[in-house]
């Protein structure tokens, strides 16, 4: 890869983990159409997926982007977990069901959801899944940290149907650690793997990042040197975003701090091969997986989806969001949750579904959804079909032009495929796609870079 084509390409853009992005969400949904799309939704699914946020973190790790408050004080967590609990009866009202949520997903994110005592989480699993039937291949996951997640917890997970464990990990190198403000060891995380092993859970995911302050080649391949012993089944390698302007923490160290555009590539070309060495595939974008996981066998049966959590094996909606700053999908709509942990339980607390914002899709929308995901996942997309056409397309390939004649894609009548070059600059090709962004570009910066 060129540092022309890195200087060329290295603009503000959106993840897509959602289209429309969401700064570009404007049609907010009252509660009733957002009621209406999640019921909608459930009759026409065969199961449905839930995430739950805990926002609760000891400390602040400087890189993090997710919504976290910050306390060492235990007692906030069982008020938490009663809220959490209302609200989800509150949607059980207001859907009104006559039985059980057909639950295929389920997935505890943060913060740091481990920061709930063992019975705490107990508590709160058991409630939910009491007005659920899980279905016959259900897929439980969370996210755990390595430094307050013991034993207890996992067997807590594990006895309520968990099999699947997301542990963040980062950089081992000890510079780069005090910056981030993440310290944890080798030995740390191997017992939590370990330990979740032996209870059975079976797929185990580590989180790293490249682009981090004072990273170097040689802490990227120290790290997963340590890590390959472990063989965690799934490997996210994200890419640091930097946005100290919606990110206070962000500001401990400044752009000087960090690698540049060719030297964070660099970081991540030396990670894959390493990777792809100790027999891991390139799934999406920024993830690898053993050919052993389910994650890589949807890349093969075409089953793989993108959402707000990141690369999932299946496409499983609705999505019902619990939890401060959650956001729900019910595919023809999003929904967020107040993402003030006051406000938000005040709101539930006084019997009302939380919605801050969120967006109802129109037909334009729902074709460039589509076409964006199927670049994501399957890197080509094609608009042949009638349903996959609207008047935008026709200004898609005149925008594509560029990106062809760099060799990065292949454009030929209404089929888009992404080339193994053009892999690195798939948020750009996405962004052809994007007629919200194009329409308005934002007035101030929102976005991280793209390569």
């Amino acid at each position: 890869m060129t540092r022309a084509l890195l200087e060329k390409y290295n603009v503000p853009g959106p993840r897509y983990t959602s289209y429309p992005t969401v700064p570009y969400w404007e049609r907010h949904p009252s509660t009733e159409e957002w009621i209406g799309s999640l019921r909608e939704s459930l009759l026409v699914s065969e199961r449905a997926a839930m995430y739950i946020h805990i926002p609760f973190c000891e400390s602040l790790c400087t890189y993090c982007g997710c919504n976290n408050r910050i306390t060492r004080n235990r007692s906030v967590g069982m008020p938490y977990v009663m809220t959490l609990l209302k609200e989800f009866s509150l949607y059980r009202d207001a859907l009104g069901l006559k039985g059980k949520i057909p639950l295929g997903e389920l997935h505890l994110g943060g913060g740091t959801p481990t920061f709930l005592a063992p019975e705490e989480l107990s508590i709160l699993l058991k409630g939910i899944l009491e007005h659920c039937e899980r279905v016959s291949d259900h897929e439980f996951s969370i996210e755990v940290d390595p430094r307050v997640t013991s034993t207890a917890h996992l067997a807590t997970l594990r006895e309520f149907g968990f099999r699947r464990i997301s542990l963040g990990i980062q950089d081992f190198d000890p510079k780069v650690q005090e910056m981030v403000h993440r310290i944890q060891s080798v030995e740390q995380v191997e017992q939590v793997t370990t330990t979740a092993r032996k209870l059975g859970f079976d797929s185990v995911n580590y989180d790293l990042i490249y682009g981090l302050p004072f990273q170097t080649v040689a802490s990227v391949e120290g790290t997963i040197k340590a890590i390959s012993s472990l063989r965690p089944d799934r490997i996210a390698f994200y890419s640091y975003a930097h946005v100290p302007w919606i990110r206070a923490g962000q500001r401990r160290f400044t752009e000087l701090d960090l690698p540049d555009g060719e030297e964070k590539r660099r970081l991540y070309e030396r990670g894959r091969e390493l990777l792809e060495q100790e027999g891991y595939v390139e799934i999406g974008m920024d993830h690898f997986a053993l050919k052993t996981d389910s994650l890589y066998t949807s890349t093969v049966t075409g089953g793989l989806h993108r959402n707000f959590m990141g690369y999932t094996s299946r496409n499983v909606n609705p999505i019902l969001a619990l939890g401060v700053s959650a956001i729900g999908d019910a595919w023809t709509a999003f929904a967020q949750n107040e993402k003030l942990l006051e406000t938000y339980c005040e709101r539930v607390e006084k019997g009302e579904i939380p919605l801050s914002r969120g967006h109802m899709l129109d037909p334009e929308d729902l074709v460039l959804r589509k076409h964006i995901l199927n670049l994501m996942t399957r890197m080509e997309t094609s608009w042949e079909d009638s349903a996959m056409r609207t008047p935008y397309l026709e200004s898609v390939p005149a925008r594509l032009c560029e990106l062809e004649k760099d060799g990065l894609l292949r454009v030929s009548g209404n089929h888009c495929q992404v080339l193994e070059a053009g892999r690195p600059f798939l948020r750009n090709i996405c962004m052809a796609f994007d007629a919200r962004l194009d329409r308005k570009a934002p007035g101030t910066r929102l976005f991280s870079s793209t390569v």
